[in-house]
């Protein structure tokens, strides 16, 4: 089967200023997003990608652009069960007040029964992007053969979720996975079991780097703003 690169949206404005976007309209990327997504066809250059599949949220689209522009020929397609959580009611506030919601202590320990009001279950969120992967496998092993490579430009949460899909992980150790803005996540699929071959490689170290500010205990909600 496939091998899947996912490939998380750059850095966006709401990352930046510690909003949970979620589906909110206009959320674009910021400057430093913009040279990440600038960056990524010369760090994918010596893969042969099939097919490109997006979430429909406008800082996925701006990420893939510079890809495109680079590779007219690649057929894309937009698939909206890759795109955000839907954070109902939290769409579009501060992650610092949020921290405060009786929640949000039930999204860090135990997402698999965690429901945003006027949301979706983080369940439902992990269900219906591994339905997506399963059959764009499918379709590709199909159109391309079984040693296709596929992109997906996605968001944190769903990346994490898919991730531990891949190693077989209960969703409530989901948010012990991290993946920095523009990292890329390779999970080759096989008839028997996925492999996990690379995880949130952003072709740097920075990110390992000691912080001014200590990032805290806690994941960030969304999938945080990566190395300042």
């Amino acid at each position: 089967m496939p091998t899947l690169i996912l490939v998380r949206h750059g850095r966006s404005t709401a990352n930046t200023g510690g909003v949970l976007a979620g589906w909110t309209p206009g959320v674009a990327l910021d400057e430093r997003g913009n040279a990440q997504a600038a960056a990524l066809p010369g760090r994918l250059a010596a893969l042969p990608i099939a097919e490109v599949v997006t979430s429909p949220l406008q800082r996925c689209q701006e990420t893939l652009q510079p890809l495109l522009d680079a590779r007219p020929d690649l057929s894309t397609h937009t698939d909206e069960r890759i795109g955000e959580c839907h954070y109902g009611d939290w769409s579009g506030r501060k992650l610092a007040e949020l921290m405060d919601e009786p929640l949000m202590e039930v999204v860090q320990t135990h997402p698999s029964a965690a429901a945003f009001p006027g949301g979706e279950s983080m369940r439902a969120m992990q269900t219906r992007a591994a339905e997506a992967v399963r059959e764009w496998n499918a379709r590709v092993e199909r159109d391309h053969g079984a040693d296709a490579v596929y992109l997906m430009c996605s968001h944190g949460d769903i990346i994490k979720s898919l991730v531990a899909d891949a190693l077989g992980l209960h969703l409530d150790l989901f948010q012990r996975i991290s993946v920095e803005p523009c990292s890329i996540t390779a999970i080759r699929y096989t008839r028997l079991r996925p492999y996990l071959v690379r995880l949130g490689d952003t072709g740097d170290l920075a990110s390992l780097a000691p912080r001014e500010e200590p990032s805290g205990d806690d994941a960030t909600v969304g999938g945080g703003a990566g190395a300042p």
